[in-house]
């Protein structure tokens, strides 16, 4: 008899919603509201329902707060530009989207949303006596690849909200020249993230990390094998010695945590009946009446409403007609 198997989308909110805002062209309601990033979050997570037919969604956020890795390293992501306020204007409506679906939100102060993406799929894996049960983690991020394994993939919005790629671990490691996805922070360690302005080694690329990671392991082993006198180049050496504060701290900075301190209930992250009435309402409000027809069915009883979708369908605003006009998705 096959095993019943159990799937969990974790979504990386604000990673969504940042690539949504800058791929998709401008949208606002008849009352002026940006709503661009709100659209193109719920065309991921329509599809994400369609698609990849889960048992268990939750969404994660950041929080405005200073992490632990703000206080570890005081110039972390201090390059970053500050998103425009009409992006930051969009998170609590995609909240307010999520809760009329009935999907729990998960934030920690002091914590990343990717510490408490790491933290669920962990928990999630060891709460399940199902073998065929996984994971799928929906993001616009790479950084969350260092957390794919047997039983977690990561759903990537490489570029837009239509192009993706689901990586599994063989996909991690054709992208990486033979990395496994738990050695990607050791490889940073090394190579450092620009993007969130940590250093890694100074002069130490990604070919060269790439090379001393497969030869030696991880971070911890190149640095055993440079005491006992590997075969090394001097100036790599150099490197190497003269910065090994900054690598392992690197390391430390970039690794997903697994320990946050949340925990997950099984039957309240259920993809079961939610608020159609109010979905419908908050997307009417949105001027998103095209979406409509798409919402999903949940759990048993739920059906569409073909009559009244039609209904509302008449009532389309011509902002979202030309706003689907150029994004030529249609």
């Amino acid at each position: 008899m096959a095993e019943e198997k159990r799937r969990l989308i974790i979504i990386d909110s604000n990673s969504v919603i940042h690539r949504a805002f800058h791929a998709l062209p401008p949208l606002s309601t008849q009352k002026g509201e940006v709503v661009n990033a709100v659209y193109g979050f719920l065309l991921v997570f329509l599809r994400s329902i369609k698609e990849l037919k889960p048992d268990c969604i939750v969404a994660t956020f950041d929080l405005p707060a200073p992490t632990f890795r703000h206080k570890k390293f005081k110039k972390y992501k201090a390059k970053r530009p500050p998103a425009p306020q009409e992006l930051y204007d969009q998170i609590p409506k995609v909240k307010e989207v999520l809760k009329a679906f009935n999907v729990p939100i998960f934030e920690k102060e002091g914590f990343e949303a990717d510490d408490l993406i790491g933290t669920i799929s962990q928990q999630f894996s060891r709460k399940q006596i199902i073998p065929e049960s996984e994971v799928i983690i929906i993001s616009g991020d790479l950084d969350v690849l260092q957390l794919v394994d047997k039983k977690t993939k990561a759903f990537i919005l490489r570029k837009g909200v239509k192009d993706t790629v689901l990586y599994d671990e063989k996909l991690v490691r054709e992208k990486y020249q033979g990395l496994n996805p738990n050695q990607l922070d050791d490889f940073k360690g090394l190579r450092g993230d620009p993007s969130d302005n940590i250093p890694g080694v100074r002069g130490i690329g990604e070919k060269t990390a790439i090379q001393l990671i497969k030869q030696f392991g991880g971070l911890e082993s190149i640095y055993s094998a440079l005491s006992q006198k590997a075969d090394i180049s001097p100036a790599l050496r150099l490197k190497l010695e003269q910065q090994k504060e900054q690598a392992f701290l690197s390391k430390e900075l970039v690794q997903i945590r697994r320990d946050a301190p949340i925990n997950i209930n099984l039957e309240e992250c259920e993809w079961k009946d939610y608020n159609k009435e109010r979905v419908i309402e908050i997307l009417e409000s949105f001027d998103f009446y095209s979406l409509i027809p798409r919402l999903p069915s949940a759990g048993q009883g739920l059906e569409n409403n073909y009559l009244e979708v039609v209904k509302k369908e008449k009532k389309k605003s011509k902002k979202e007609e030309k706003f689907k006009e150029n994004l030529r998705l249609w």
